[in-house]
């Protein structure tokens, strides 16, 4: 039976199998598989049995990473603001004299 004989909608359609035709309650994307994404796909499993799922995860955990990275710039700039205020208090004296004995040391 020919696809438009169906009045199926064709993105959804399956050729085969015992589903009804019902489209994906979830927005798609097409994501291509670049030489960089390919590479971080073979670290963390170079078989894997869902591409889809391995791609799906890594996005979630990569932005989970970033919502982090974007807290701990976020307090450290309220930190360096509230002693820039002098609501914290910070020895900039002892502060220059650590930096000095830290490079004395490495040079």
């Amino acid at each position: 039976m020919a696809l438009l004989e169906l009045n199926a909608p064709s993105e959804v359609y399956h050729q085969c199998g015992t589903l009804d035709l019902v489209p994906s309650s979830q927005p798609r994307v097409q994501v291509t598989v670049d030489p960089e994404l390919a590479a971080a796909m073979a670290a963390i499993d170079p078989d894997p049995p869902s591409r889809s799922r391995l791609i799906r995860d890594l996005a979630i955990r990569g932005a989970e990473l970033e919502q982090s990275e974007r807290a701990r710039r976020a307090a450290a700039t309220d930190y360096l603001l509230s002693i820039a205020r002098g609501e914290t208090g910070y020895d900039f004296q002892r502060a220059r004299e650590i930096h000095a004995e830290r490079e004395a040391d490495l040079g």
